[in-house]
């Protein structure tokens, strides 16, 4: 696919401040774009190149005024584990209205969730989905409805779909607050499940310059790509190079099977427990497909580490 050159009149908005919208908006500035990011309450610090702006995009109105006068919006919105079922389709219907009647195109940002259960075959974008899961079954629906949308005229939609997250600033994952604190204090350091069963993880710098991409390439419309993800490796290799670069070994607990601990409490492990089979058997992730057409590497694992100690390690300081 040829390369797009960055529009300077061209509106991108993110719906969602969290860790990957908060990236992805800094990643389309960095390009040059002009970028509105959208939450709520429009706080936290200020972002060169980027203007806060308030909107409550679970409803028709809040959507609509979020997206107004954007040529890209990016569906970056996450809610709190135990509402994403009832959440989660309100969302999508508000957007997805929003969009069909601005003529915006949308990107969404995805999960693995609707493959479900895959034994530890890689996972291609041509993989079965299969899910069983509460989660992994919603998730599946929002994403037919979004690609019926398009298939249909009704919108211009994509979906990027990310493993894992790690990087700087991620804290709620399986590879954030519950690994790198403790591996920085001399601390608890948590594994999920099989801790040697090759897990793969996506860099949240992959996932903003993979949905910045889609953003800016249009004729990858109207299908699922997996955004660029580094080669996976198990949880116990990744303690490893975490070792070396602590200088001494990790107090690592192992939770076998779901339960609270650490930062994730009694709700959301809960909620979390159907979806555990991630831990206990191989997630692999194939993005060759996105990186052949697109011409985006993933970041290596190492500079992924090194760059999400640096992080927590400020973190940590300014606490």
């Amino acid at each position: 696919m040829t390369e797009t050159i960055a529009d300077p009149n061209a509106q991108h908005t993110v719906l969602g401040s969290g860790p990957a919208g908060t990236t992805l908006a800094r990643e389309l500035a960095r390009r040059g774009h002009s970028v509105r990011l959208v939450d709520r309450k429009a706080e936290g610090p200020a972002l060169d190149g980027i203007e806060r702006f308030a909107a409550d995009v679970s409803t028709a109105e809040g959507a609509r005024v979020a997206v107004a006068g954007a040529d890209v919006v990016y569906h970056c919105v996450n809610v709190a584990y135990h509402l994403q079922v009832e959440v989660m389709p309100r969302i999508q219907e508000a957007v997805l209205g929003a969009v069909q009647a601005t003529g915006a195109r949308l990107v969404v940002l995805d999960t693995l969730y609707p493959y479900g259960e895959t034994g530890g075959a890689v996972m291609t974008e041509d993989s079965p989905w299969k899910a069983t899961s509460r989660k992994g079954r919603m998730r599946a629906e929002l994403d037919e409805k979004y690609l019926a949308a398009h298939r249909e005229g009704r919108a211009r939609v994509v979906l990027g779909r990310s493993a894992d997250f790690v990087g700087p600033g991620v804290l709620n994952s399986s590879l954030g607050a519950a690994v790198f604190p403790g591996a920085l204090t001399g601390g608890e350091v948590l594994g999920l499940g099989d801790i040697d069963l090759p897990h793969s993880c996506t860099s949240i710098e992959d996932v903003a310059a993979g949905l910045a991409t889609l953003g800016e390439h249009p004729e990858g419309d109207g299908r699922v790509w997996h955004l660029p993800t580094a080669p996976a490796v198990s949880t116990r290799e990744i303690h490893k190079m975490i070792e070396d670069r602590v200088g001494g070994p990790l107090n690592v607990v192992v939770l076998p099977e779901p339960g609270p601990i650490g930062p994730f409490d009694e709700q959301f492990m809960a909620e979390y427990a159907e979806m555990f089979y991630q831990h206990t058997e191989p997630q692999i992730v194939d993005s060759s497909a996105f990186e052949q057409a697109f011409g985006v590497a993933p970041t290596p694992l190492a500079r992924t580490l090194d760059a999400t100690l640096e992080w927590y390690g400020q973190w940590l300081a300014h606490r």
